[in-house]
């Protein structure tokens, strides 16, 4: 049933957004972080590397990255000449490399190197922003602290009608406003599985879309 309003017009996006993550979730039941990990040190260095690139593209350079160093006592204390060969194919090797050395480097000194469970903690790693503390807090430990907002996030909370924010930092808010926190780590892998199947950038597929009929934005 189309959720529309007098004369034709949607319903507030307070409204939709329960409905628009339902739906999601029935066509998406296997909605996931995309980056291969097995455990939280894993999952923070793959992040970072995912900047700029694809996850598939992570996916084939950390297996070497994570034979050579298994934790971050091995990452913190490598020649960063190295594991820029073992990234190089992800882009901005060297500035990855930095973040990701770094990074092991702060787990060692303040964390007994581990990776901790807050947001406060994890922003204050070198390379950390908040969009990598939510991916690491929502799917190495359960717990919502905030929205991952990526491209297709970005793209889709427009598109739907969500908000009218373009900025990251802006559009999170907003989402956690729409959405219980309890959905807030899932809501993102929805959105991007959405985003990468059918909301795609240049063409959207809206005839297949199952929110085309309480889509602002859908070419029907």
């Amino acid at each position: 049933m189309s959720k529309v309003g007098r004369k034709g017009r949607l319903a507030p996006a307070a409204v939709r957004a329960p409905i628009i993550f339902e739906r999601l979730r029935r066509a998406y039941p296997e909605a996931k972080t995309a980056l291969d990990h097995t455990n939280p040190y894993q999952l923070i260095v793959a992040t970072i590397l995912s900047a700029q690139t694809t996850d598939v593209r992570v996916n084939l350079v950390t297996p070497e990255l994570f034979r050579r160093y298994p934790d971050a006592w091995a990452l913190a204390r490598a020649k960063p000449s190295e594991v820029e060969k073992l990234i190089q194919s992800t882009g901005f090797f060297r500035s990855k490399t930095r973040s990701i050395v770094g990074m092991a480097q702060g787990l060692v000194a303040d964390h007994g190197g581990e990776v901790p469970r807050t947001m406060e903690a994890l922003v204050a790693l070198p390379g950390v922003g908040r969009k990598t503390a939510n991916v690491v807090l929502g799917n190495a430990f359960g717990e919502n602290q905030g929205v991952v907002v990526d491209t297709h996030v970005t793209r889709l909370s427009q598109r739907l009608g969500l908000t009218r924010q373009t900025e990251p930092a802006k559009i999170e808010p907003v989402l956690m406003r729409l959405f219980p926190r309890e959905s807030w780590a899932l809501l993102s892998h929805l959105l991007i599985f959405h985003g990468r199947q059918i909301c795609v950038a240049r063409k959207p597929k809206c005839p297949e879309c199952v929110l085309a009929d309480i889509c602002p934005s859908a070419r029907l």
